[in-house]
């Protein structure tokens, strides 16, 4: 077989990725497993036939399980803070930046079921450190904001009262424990959660 004959080339060169491309599918793989079978049942083996790349691909991007799950939580929080951030640019409003959380959380169920299991993750490595810190700011943004309209209080109080209040809502949501009318709007109902509280 020629070494010019697509099929004696790896996977990855016969489906065109470049570096970059390669780590992306990956993530995207790894994300789509753990939204069916959750983190748990992830291995680098599946994820690397779900992307269609030799079985030594995602250990050469990832290392090993925890670096994967790592990679997967890194790109969560940057995809929090961004939506949150956002929010607070285009509606300077507290209530809307928890929706805003909620609103993550449900649609990107894989990043969030990572995310707060630190017991997956390579904890201290510098790049989660970063993107964890990043998303946490813009939820003090709205402790800030709760301490201000109370006159008093804590920061850090009122930063974990405002997380566990939608963290809590999404997590029960996610879980199947909160049973929603069939017809209800998941953002209508969570604005009107964060604001009875935030009033």
């Amino acid at each position: 077989m020629s070494a010019h004959d697509p099929a004696s080339r790896p996977a990855a060169d016969r489906q065109g990725y470049h570096h970059g491309d390669l780590r992306r599918a990956l993530l995207a793989a790894a994300v789509e497993a753990i939204e069916e079978s959750g983190a748990a049942a992830v291995s680098l083996r599946d994820l690397a036939r779900r992307a269609g790349v030799s079985h030594a691909a995602p250990a050469h991007h990832f290392g090993d399980k925890a670096g994967l799950l790592t990679a997967v939580a890194v790109e969560g929080f940057e995809l929090l803070a961004d939506a949150l951030n956002a929010t607070w640019e285009r509606t300077d409003d507290v209530a809307e930046v928890g929706v805003a959380y909620v609103r993550f959380g449900l649609t990107h169920r894989g990043h969030f079921e990572v995310m707060f299991q630190p017991s997956l993750c390579h904890d201290d490595a510098a790049d989660l450190v970063a993107a964890r810190a990043r998303a946490a700011e813009s939820l003090y943004g709205g402790a800030d904001v709760l301490t201000a309209r109370a006159g008093n209080g804590d920061r850090q109080i009122a930063a974990w009262a405002a997380w566990s209040l939608v963290h809590g809502f999404t997590t029960l949501q996610l879980g199947g424990a909160l049973a929603l009318p069939p017809d209800a709007d998941p953002d209508d109902v969570a604005r009107q959660v964060v604001t009875f509280l935030a009033q």
